[in-house]
């Protein structure tokens, strides 16, 4: 959503993160495409990916407050009936804002519910251009698939 405030880089971050825990290699190397193009850095990404096979949040390249928000997705994606307030308080505490960590929330369960479409469906990458999303553009508010 253009309203957004997380940053795009670590929205898809997320979407990766969520559909590995799910299994979901389709959405995996679609956003996992885009996101090394956002982030403009191989070595990170590489280190990304690597923490998330590992299923190792500590690992990742990311700040704490990232961690964090990583952590809330792996609990939601993975048990999300054990999900309390402590989660959103700690989230709070690393220093996101509500109107963040329901947009992490949102982007979370988006991608919960597109891995199960997709893995319902028995999609494969077979064919397809990868890291057409989010959109191949300079503006990091587009969303738009190619």
């Amino acid at each position: 959503h253009s309203a957004n405030t997380v940053p795009t880089w670590f929205l898809e971050t997320l979407g990766v993160w969520v559909s590995s825990l799910n299994g979901c290699s389709y959405c995996v190397e679609h956003h996992y495409a885009g996101l090394t193009r956002l982030v403009a850095d191989q070595t990170r990404c590489l280190l990304l990916r690597q923490a998330m096979e590992n299923r190792d949040v500590n690992s990742a390249p990311l700040d704490d407050k990232q961690k964090s928000a990583m952590r809330y997705a792996e609990v939601l994606t993975l048990t999300p009936s054990t999900v309390t307030e402590t989660f959103i308080q700690h989230m709070r505490e690393a220093g996101w804002e509500d109107g963040e960590i329901l947009e992490i929330n949102q982007i979370c369960a988006y991608f919960s519910y597109a891995n199960r479409t997709v893995l319902g469906l028995g999609c494969s990458t077979d064919g397809d251009v990868l890291g057409l999303s989010p959109a191949d553009t300079e503006d990091e508010t587009d969303w738009h698939h190619s």
